[in-house]
């Protein structure tokens, strides 16, 4: 019995790419804030590019705290969903392009999410990871933290519960 050959590991990569960039591309806010992922293996990165326009205080100067609040919520969502589609994307089950068009993707809900404010955002480029603490069929706990120069000093870290989307029912 003959096995099938594996894909090339770049299909593969570009696959994944391709679907992550869907999915971040398809929030306007995410675009609007210039939030930008960066995956590796299964890990993903959140990157906040720093533009003049995200500035609360200019006497500081620092991030407004709403824009660190919302890159915070918007890495946990993410990285929820992510981790929620990824076997669908892996098995080639759900392509990049249906991400976009198709009216049953949802993304999880936030129930409630908690902010740490621990240091001022400097002027530049921030970054935050989501951590998955339990992830069920209806119910996440997701904890993030973000960091500017160092990854072991945080400016701000967060912790939120989502309700996860529900695959809708096949109909009969």
């Amino acid at each position: 019995m003959a096995r099938t050959r594996p894909e090339p590991m770049q299909v593969v990569k570009q696959r994944r790419d391709a679907a992550l960039n869907a999915l971040v591309s398809g929030v306007p806010y995410i675009r609007f804030l210039g939030i930008t992922f960066d995956r590796r293996g299964d890990e993903l990165t959140g990157v906040l590019n720093f533009d003049d326009k995200l500035i609360g205080n200019p006497f500081l100067p620092a991030i407004h705290g709403g824009v660190t609040a919302a890159f915070l919520e918007v890495t946990a969502i993410i990285t929820l969903s992510w981790a929620h589609l990824f076997e669908r994307i892996e098995s080639g089950d759900l392509a990049p392009e249906d991400i976009l068009t198709d009216e049953n993707m949802r993304f999880p809900k936030t129930i409630d999410f908690t902010i740490d404010y621990l240091r001022s955002g400097l002027p530049r480029d921030a970054y935050a990871r989501a951590y998955i603490s339990r992830a069920g069929r209806r119910y996440a706990s997701v904890r993030v933290e973000a960091w500017q120069d160092h990854h072991d000093k945080l400016y701000a870290q967060g912790t939120g519960h989502f309700l996860m989307p529900q695959d809708p029912k096949p109909e009969s």
